[in-house]
């Protein structure tokens, strides 16, 4: 870890009115950034909508009958927001930083769901391997496989190995995809017409940092002296499951076995 702050002698001291006088400026700053992320958030709701034409078959818990239509994910709502978490099927378990997004979400499901906004998971990893890491992790949110549909290649998210090593393959609109055949998103839909039957359009998605809105522990952090004080760690380096922050022998889940996991580096 980076103690450079940790001591007085390396950052300014001042008097409580100085302090003041910085911070009500800084609120200034503030309020602006707030009033900028508003006038954003209607450029988002301003988007052209896409028709999604394909039909998407999800598999579910059998409890829940098994198989899923994208506009069964709606329920009896008329938005959906989809959390793409990053589990290929060779992995023994989901990715870190999706879990980390996940344990925030989890309890925001029933809140969401009084704003007529159903918000549910998908992977690609088989539903039987989804179930047992959902359990584990102490989750309740729903989580449906993608293990047999084009969704995740069809909204960004999922690679084959072939894809991987093409140059042209992209990930995050513009971005080379990286060497990971699983990576993260988030996408919005609308289903009009009130009923099941409704037509259903695309209406956002956002990949990559991106999803840094949706990690209010990054927003904690942000506010204290050392910061994220990711350099050593390597960016989220430092992230694990939050039952596996004592496990000394821990692997990210794309590199449990090279060439299975995750394609092998060219």
């Amino acid at each position: 870890m980076n103690n450079a702050v940790t001591s007085t002698q390396s950052h300014r001291v001042a008097s409580r009115e100085a302090w003041l006088k910085e911070r009500i400026a800084l609120l200034a700053q503030e309020k602006e950034f707030t009033h900028q992320r508003d006038a954003l958030a209607a450029k988002v709701r301003d988007l052209p909508w896409v028709k999604v034409d394909k039909n998407y078959t999800f598999d579910a818990p059998t409890s829940q009958g098994g198989k899923k239509t994208l506009a069964d994910l709606f329920g009896d709502k008329s938005q959906l927001i989809v959390y793409h978490f990053m589990f290929d099927p060779t992995w023994s378990q989901g990715c870190m930083s999706c879990s980390l997004i996940a344990d925030h979400y989890n309890p925001l499901v029933i809140h969401l769901a009084h704003r007529d906004i159903s918000l549910v998971t998908i992977s690609k990893a088989p539903i039987e391997k989804l179930e047992q890491f959902k359990k584990r992790m102490g989750w309740t949110f729903p989580w449906f496989s993608g293990a047999n549909t084009d969704f995740g290649h069809d909204f960004g998210v999922s690679f084959t190995d072939q894809q991987l090593a093409d140059p042209s393959s992209v990930y995050n609109f513009t971005d080379k995809a990286q060497g990971i055949r699983e990576l993260p998103g988030l996408s919005v839909f609308f289903k009009g017409g009130g009923d099941a039957k409704g037509d259903i359009y695309h209406t956002y998605s956002t990949f990559a940092r991106g999803l840094e809105e949706f990690l209010t522990a990054y927003r904690f952090i942000d506010l204290t002296p050392k910061g994220r004080d990711e350099e050593q760690s390597g960016g989220m380096g430092w992230l694990r499951h939050h039952d596996r922050y004592d496990d000394a022998n821990f692997v990210v889940p794309w590199a449990e076995r090279p060439g299975i996991t995750a394609p092998l580096s060219r």
